[in-house]
């Protein structure tokens, strides 16, 4: 197909896929003349990917350069591709490690999951962000968000069983990265929105019933 198809059923536009051409995330087509190439199915499989990775999960061109690459050249081994897909996905931390504060934050992160008896690599890019999180909490002082942990702990270990199980049952090492980045960036997508959706029924359950809320209603001379 022409570039121009390629954009109608991509949705990408012209511009923007001779931007991904030149940054490397788009392989180039067959030359069919000058300054003219075609485009098959995988280019626009490759731009689907590309969308889904920018638009939904808000990676840059770079990271997404990296995943892409991955997906290009991807380790044998099923476990393997979880480190390369996470520290695509994941944002960098913003922890100082010269920070007092966020290496106590991190140390103590790091034990909180050995206890929990989870295989996790100590280098986890997950455990710097997650350090963030806790010293953010602290300085706010919600510390209450830090005793539901456990629950969080169970809740996401749920979801992860039924997400790796899916990604890594299929046998083309290409086929699973691309399960593993794409199901890591859609899913933590679905899984904030149903939670702010759960957030709004739970809200609006116990509103219901203002004895919930420990409102008090004042009216005239009494007060309920």
């Amino acid at each position: 197909m022409r570039i121009s198809e390629l954009s109608r059923r991509s949705g990408v536009t012209v511009p923007t896929i001779k931007y991904y051409l030149r940054e490397g995330l788009l392989p180039p087509g067959e030359p069919t003349g000058r300054n003219q190439a075609a485009y098959g199915e995988q280019h626009l499989e490759r731009l689907r990917l590309i969308r889904a990775l920018r638009e939904i999960g808000g990676i840059g061109v770079a990271a997404a350069r990296e995943v892409l690459r991955t997906l290009d050249e991807p380790p044998v081994d099923a476990h393997a591709l979880m480190a390369p897909a996470h520290r695509a996905v994941i944002p960098p931390s913003t922890g100082d490690p010269d920070d007092p504060v966020w290496t106590d934050a991190r140390a103590w992160v790091g034990s909180w999951v050995a206890g929990l008896g989870w295989h996790v690599d100590p280098d986890a890019p997950a455990l710097d962000r997650l350090a963030d999180v806790v010293v953010t909490a602290r300085r706010l002082g919600y510390t209450d968000l830090l005793e539901r942990l456990p629950r969080y702990a169970t809740a996401a270990l749920m979801v992860a069983e039924q997400e790796v199980v899916t990604a890594t049952g299929r046998r083309d090492p290409a086929a699973v990265m691309a399960a593993v980045v794409v199901g890591t960036v859609l899913g933590e997508a679905l899984l904030s929105a149903i939670r702010l959706l759960a957030h709004e029924h739970v809200s609006a359950t116990r509103s219901q019933d203002p004895a919930d809320l420990g409102i008090v209603h004042v009216s005239g001379d009494q007060t309920t």
